[in-house]
């Protein structure tokens, strides 16, 4: 009888094999947030052990606002072109462009390029809804809303 297995192997969840155009798109497009697509591929319907994955699109001029969550994330760049700014620091990204975001890190990404931008992005989370995201402009807005007029 083999040994039980521990660590990294028992927690492997059964194998998921998913189409991209099978999950439904979900979109955000407001002041805050900014505005992108996403589809979220693994570790939504079905939580896999320690990651979950999707796909973002944003279109030309689109945005994804300043935001931090406590998993570090990765992106890797499937078309466009566009800028992604870590911690107020810009960098260039491009087709086959791969892009580490560290824990709690704030970030943004807009896309400057004339065609759609689409990025995979891996989250060290087991469930999408895990992630929580901390936009950096909210309480602004809130306060925007919130404060009485003269």
């Amino acid at each position: 009888m083999p040994p039980a297995a521990s660590g990294y192997r028992a927690a492997m969840a059964e194998p998921q094999v998913v189409l991209e155009s099978d999950v439904e798109p979900r979109s955000w497009a407001d002041p805050v947030r900014g505005t992108v697509t996403f589809q979220t591929l693994t570790g939504d319907a079905q939580p896999t052990p320690g990651l979950s994955s999707g796909v973002a699109v944003l279109e030309s001029g689109g945005w994804l606002g300043r935001h931090r969550h406590a998993p570090p994330e990765t992106y890797y760049v499937l078309e466009g072109h566009g800028v992604l700014t870590v911690e107020q620091q810009e960098h260039r990204l491009g087709p086959g462009s791969v892009a580490y975001i560290p824990s709690d890190s704030e970030h943004s990404v807009r896309n400057d390029g004339p065609g759609r931008l689409r990025v995979f992005y891996v989250f060290a989370a087991a469930r999408f809804d895990e992630v929580e995201y901390v936009f950096t402009d909210e309480e602004c807005i809130c306060l925007l809303y919130t404060t009485p007029s003269p």
